[in-house]
């Protein structure tokens, strides 16, 4: 079996858990923060979409970026929104996570972080 060397992945893979968070109803000032957070990491920003679920019950978005993606979705019966981070390249997902962070306040969060799509090796055949 080849070793790859889980140094040089193709991207990181930013999940988190925002518990007691604030701001999960409109999803209109949320596109604002979404755009920020792309480009605090030094993501090129393509698109956002965004779903308000209606009668306060919470969004969901995206954000494409040419690097991968930004998502939310948020349940606000329960404070609580669901964050993936995706990006590749020279692009820093931990800053928009902070961007994410100081918008929506939580109180407590869990927090994953993944190594994604290593490099092979010179040389190797698949």
């Amino acid at each position: 079996m080849t070793q790859f060397d889980p140094q040089i992945a193709l991207g990181q893979h930013v999940i988190a858990d925002f518990c007691g968070a604030d701001h999960l109803f409109d999803p209109i000032p949320a596109k604002a923060i979404f755009a920020q957070a792309a480009k605090a990491a030094g993501a090129e920003l393509l698109e956002i979409k965004l779903h308000d679920f209606g009668d306060r019950a919470g969004f969901t978005g995206v954000a494409l970026l040419a690097e991968s993606h930004i998502s939310v979705h948020t349940w606000p019966e329960h404070a609580y929104a669901a964050i993936d981070i995706f990006m590749c390249g020279d692009c820093d997902p931990m800053r928009s996570l902070d961007v994410l962070r100081a918008y929506f306040t939580p109180a407590e969060e869990k927090l994953q972080i993944l190594s994604r799509g290593f490099v092979m090796p010179p040389g190797l055949k698949v």
